[in-house]
């Protein structure tokens, strides 16, 4: 029932834009508002009019970035307005290169509070991220402070199609407190070295579909926090990066729970963990249940199969004390491929909440290593096997 909801959405959504982009005859062109597509002159005010001017029309509109390359200031475009509306961004718009013309904890690019938007165009949104990266973002709090390029909050019904986010500084699109967002045939690009560029992350959000996509990102293609429901990521190609992840999970207190993750058709390659579900020890009470992940294919991926309840990245944590969020009702099927490490499925879960209603059907990794074959890793799980189980899992592998 909740497919066929997402795919009713999607076609309604690209109907409604279709729609929009034939009948509407309101149409604000930000060169006539004064930007010039120099690379130089900031267009932050052009854009801010147009789209002021935009959201106060009562029929549909759309507000153009032509074809060209232009500079652009932190911008928050925000509603609600009166009618939908669709940024056509045609050209290549850079984010400045100094951090501090960014307010902290802001997007580069915020869309916030809108109904039936659209964003579309072909066009680039570019952080020139470059001169930041290789900061310790792992162990400060730098990393968080820097701008994230696309933030999507509070939108209900709309659609991102046909955009690149490049070489983000942060996260390169985060989703918050959405209602019914797609994403299709999105991309997402920046080196596998860049630290903290997460593909699209979400939180607090249901009704999220991320298709048709391309994630090459440093950090994770898909993230997704508390909160998030009913999510459906299909036919994305990631890579490189580090995988598709739910979580980490149980880092704070009064997290919402997560219920509905779907991720299937998708084809992961050159990273270093495929499918993964995490929580911190020593975690406050949580719930995630309902996560399958199905029909994937693996490319010299390591780690492909992961629940990891211990999950502890700077060993500055208390593992003695277990993880307190629940898992349940999860599947891995139909995944197969080729790993450069021997461990190809990990399945470590709480001591203290022991994972329920884990399956695993028809897994076929083949560890492409020196010597040796694939293998597995098991406490506190008994799931349901069937099928192909290679590396033999848990009690096959005795």
């Amino acid at each position: 029932m909740g497919m066929k909801l997402n795919i009713t959405a999607i076609s309604l959504l690209l109907l409604l834009t279709s729609v929009a982009e034939v009948s509407a005859d309101t149409y604000f062109d930000v060169t006539k508002y004064g930007a010039q597509a120099d690379g130089k002159t900031d267009i932050s005010q052009a854009l801010l009019k147009a789209w002021e001017a935009a959201c106060a029309s009562p029929i549909a509109s759309r507000v153009v970035i032509p074809n060209g390359i232009y500079a652009l200031g932190q911008v928050a475009l925000e509603g609600p307005c009166k009618a939908p509306i669709n940024l056509v961004v045609k050209g290549t718009v850079r984010a400045p290169v100094d951090t501090s013309r960014f307010k902290a904890q802001a997007g580069w690019v915020a869309f916030q509070n809108l109904d039936q938007f659209t964003l579309s165009g072909y066009g680039v949104f570019d952080g020139q991220g470059q001169s930041v990266w290789g900061q310790k973002c792992s162990r400060t709090k730098y990393c968080h402070q820097l701008p994230i390029n696309l933030r999507f909050d509070y939108m209900n019904n709309s659609i991102i199609k046909d955009i690149t986010s490049k070489d983000s500084k942060q996260f390169h699109i985060n989703v918050l407190g959405c209602r019914n967002i797609t994403f299709f045939q999105v991309t997402i690009s920046a080196p596998g070295d860049s630290q903290n560029t997460d593909g699209i992350h979400i939180g607090r959000s249901r009704g999220v579909n991320i298709t048709h996509s391309t994630i090459q990102t440093g950090d994770d293609c898909v993230s997704i926090g508390d909160g998030s429901e009913q999510i459906d990521i299909n036919k994305v190609e990631c890579g490189p990066g580090h995988g598709i992840s739910v979580g980490s999970l149980g880092l704070y207190a009064n997290e919402a729970p997560v219920i509905g993750i779907t991720v299937r058709n998708c084809t992961i390659s050159e990273t270093t963990n495929g499918v993964r579900v995490k929580t911190w020890p020593s975690s406050p009470h949580g719930t995630a249940t309902e996560m399958h992940f199905r029909d994937i294919v693996m490319n010299n991926v390591s780690n492909p199969i992961i629940i990891d309840q211990e999950y502890c990245p700077h060993n500055q944590c208390k593992l003695q004390v277990p993880s307190r969020v629940k898992l349940s009702n999860i599947s891995f099927k139909n995944i197969r491929g080729t790993t450069p490490t021997e461990l190809a499925v990990t399945l470590i879960c709480s001591k203290g909440a022991p994972c329920q209603q884990v399956e695993l059907g028809n897994i076929d990794l083949k560890y492409t290593g020196p010597g040796g074959i694939a293998l597995s890793q098991c406490k506190n799980v008994q799931p349901t096997l069937w099928g192909t189980q290679q590396p033999k899992t848990c009690a096959q592998a005795a």
